[in-house]
């Protein structure tokens, strides 16, 4: 049995993987963290305490799983690596030095560290097809929209599809620049060429719309994640193989095998 902690259990993200945890056979869930807690209880009567203070070589779980933010995953791999705890992360907005910080401290203690901007299965397919498909369109577009709190843009999945579209190409997207553009940043940005367009309102989880432009066609894909179920069937995967890793993985993709 995996004991498992989260940190940030009182978020929608935490207390859906708090259910999850509980619901799958090989995995357990202890007492887990988030900042606001009052002593609160998970649904399976273990404590949500404030911190990670207790944690200690004899006291601690197998993995943690994040899903909090950059500031709260620094932080917490400070404290778990060094004890041999593996962690599964969901946390964006993280910095090419701080891919470096977790790739240094997973190997110095060899300890496993799983980062990944989607959980959902179909979100990961979405970025393997698009690295397949990009090199055969001169154009892509791609619209993300998630819940008005989320706090950044583009979103991490978004970041990640735009990458992956551009991956086997020897150069950018096409680009067409509007000759007169009445509204400010109506294209919006761009990466490699693929312009990217961030909504954020009440009603939507995560939702990605990918579309590849060529002459006479265009090719559309489409994930939708419509409850934060869909991440679950990932993020328990995640858990069950980063105990057998001791470095730093980025990507479901790597944990799934493509």
């Amino acid at each position: 049995m995996i004991k498992v902690s989260v940190n940030g259990a009182l978020g929608r993200m935490g207390s859906t993987v708090c259910d999850a945890v509980i619901s799958d056979t090989e995995t357990e869930l202890i007492d887990s963290v988030d900042f606001n807690s009052k002593e609160q209880k998970t649904p399976n009567d273990k404590t949500i305490r404030t911190n990670f203070d207790y944690l200690s070589k004899d006291n601690k779980p197998d993995v943690i799983v994040d899903f909090t933010n950059r500031e709260g995953l620094m932080n917490l791999v400070e404290i778990a690596t060094p004890l041999g705890i593996h962690i599964v992360s969901g946390s964006t907005g993280l910095l090419e030095n701080d891919y470096k910080f977790l790739k240094d401290i997973s190997n110095k203690y060899s300890t496993g560290i799983l980062s990944a901007s989607n959980f959902a299965i179909g979100a990961v397919l979405m970025m393997e097809l698009a690295s397949i498909a990009g090199k055969y369109f001169d154009y892509a577009d791609l619209v993300e929209s998630h819940h008005e709190n989320k706090i950044d843009a583009p979103s991490g999945t978004a970041i990640s599809i735009a990458e992956a579209a551009g991956s086997k190409r020897d150069k950018n997207f096409n680009q067409n620049e509007a000759e007169k553009q009445t509204i400010k940043n109506t294209r919006g940005g761009s990466l490699g060429g693929v312009q990217i367009h961030s909504a954020r309102m009440p009603g939507r989880v995560a939702r990605h719309e990918l579309v590849f432009g060529g002459l006479g066609q265009t090719f559309t894909m489409l994930h939708d994640s419509i409850d934060r179920q869909s991440f679950m069937p990932g993020v328990v995967l995640g858990v069950k193989e980063i105990v057998k890793k001791k470095e730093l993985v980025i990507g479901l993709d790597k944990i799934m095998g493509i």
